[in-house]
């Protein structure tokens, strides 16, 4: 996780994942719009690029800053609520974890969460960071207005609404500018009722289309090479709050099983690479199973501790079984060593220009590989494959898509350019990285 004590100037940055490194010459840690404005201003008249570097939880470059490096980390907070229209203000560098108890202080909660919570809100709205739930859409879908500093260095406010401007806000990477604050849609107050199971992933597949409509949440992890599946579904109830000796249960249970004993494994496999089927076998023997019940921002996310790759595509939701079918058709082959499991989730279909989710509800399969051990041979048969099935990577994942294949994959990305070069004309925002993935 970023750490600001540890963050210094000319220092090495890397990301959590610790692949992408880089050392930008200049760090800020801003506390007000007017240093941002002033950052940037300066860094357009220097011919520099900018990065907000966020919680450094993408495991691609999309938050590798190479000449200058901007924390939010001291802009942080509730700036407003707006009770009767369900709306929270939040200075954009607050992280995911600290959003829950500030809008349960006024009796709402956010309508949806992933299971990591370490990322920012702008960095997660940015590159479109998602949950579960085939109703429900990324956070960025959320978002009701956008704050930011654009590549002139002059402060913009933006209301949601039927333009351009909104659906190249909607995921931006933040290539239009620095974003400061965000107003997000929330909801009263909720539980959630969590039920952690196992299936055979025959039933599973024949079961899904339904489930994912009775259920608010379904989340599936598929364990390479296994029959065994792990199903977690959760739905809404008045709420509860768990006992702090519940929580504390639940805490030793994720991290003994979860966290520890996969490390474990985990090691054995990097040693012994030709012993992944097995572990994966073994881990899907040893599910944690069971229910309970508690306040919504407690639920959703999960301790994860054992590091790894990841890479991540959306597909169209009417794929996911014929897509998984043949994923596990060559998992079983054992032509990969990786027994780290595939982590399936649905998400609404919405707008916004660069929007993996763009126009269609979609199923998102996230593979992983432990640190350590050789992933590009797997995700590379993995770019391969969701090319197949019209796969859009997430793009905070690791992917292999190209500028020519950005341009076919988003149709409208030509309008998303127009906006980005209306409010950054002088490329400040454009890394060497982003420059490569979306210009031709």
């Amino acid at each position: 996780m970023f750490s600001i004590a540890t963050w210094q100037h000319g220092a090495k940055w890397t990301n959590w994942a610790g692949n992408v490194v880089s050392y930008p010459g200049e760090m800020h840690t801003p506390r007000s719009i007017e240093e941002v404005s002033t950052i940037v201003k300066q860094a357009r008249e220097a011919g520099k690029n900018i990065r907000v570097t966020g919680a450094a939880h993408s495991f691609s470059a999309v938050a590798m800053p190479e000449h200058i490096a901007i924390s939010l980390h001291n802009m942080r907070g509730l700036i407003a609520m707006n009770e009767e229209q369900q709306e929270a203000t939040l200075w954009a560098g607050t992280y995911l974890y600290e959003i829950g108890p500030l809008l349960a202080k006024y009796g709402f909660a956010l309508i949806n969460m992933g299971d990591i919570q370490e990322q920012t809100i702008a960095g997660a709205v940015s590159t479109g960071t998602h949950g579960t739930g085939v109703t429900l859409g990324s956070l960025s879908s959320t978002v009701m207005a956008w704050g930011f500093v654009d590549g002139t260095g002059v402060y913009q406010e933006h209301r949601r609404g039927m333009d351009d401007l909104s659906e190249a806000l909607h995921v931006s990477l933040g290539m239009l500018g620095v974003l400061v604050k965000v107003t997000i849609k929330v909801m009263p107050i909720y539980g959630l009722h969590y039920i952690g199971t196992s299936d055979t992933l025959t039933n599973g597949l024949a079961l899904f289309a339904e489930d994912i409509r009775q259920h608010r949440h379904v989340e599936w992890f598929y364990f390479p090479g296994s029959e065994t599946i792990q199903i977690k579904r959760m739905n809404a109830v008045a709420p509860v709050y768990q006992s702090e000796w519940n929580k504390r249960i639940e805490m030793l249970k994720l991290q003994v099983v979860e966290n520890g004993a996969f490390f474990a494994m985990s090691e054995l496999c990097k040693w012994r690479p030709a012993l992944s089927g097995m572990m994966s076998k073994v881990a899907a023997s040893s599910v944690v199973k069971g229910e309970k019940v508690g306040i919504s921002y407690e639920i959703y996310p999960s301790p994860r501790s054992v590091k790894f790759q990841e890479s991540e595509y959306a597909i169209p939701l009417t794929q996911f079984e014929a897509c998984m079918e043949e994923i596990h058709a060559t998992l079983q082959k054992g032509i990969f060593h990786v027994h780290f499991p595939l982590e399936c989730r649905t998400t609404a279909g919405e707008a916004g220009f660069l929007s993996p989710t763009q126009g269609r509800e979609s199923a998102f399969i996230a593979f992983h590989m432990y640190k350590g051990m050789a992933e590009q041979p797997y995700f590379k048969w993995v770019h391969t494959l969701m090319q197949k099935y019209d796969g859009r990577p997430h793009w905070g994942k690791q992917h292999y898509v190209t500028a020519q294949a950005v341009h076919t994959l988003y149709p409208e990305i030509e309008r998303f350019l127009t906006i980005r070069q209306q409010y950054d004309p002088d490329q400040v925002f454009l890394t060497g990285y982003l420059k490569k993935l979306f210009l031709l």
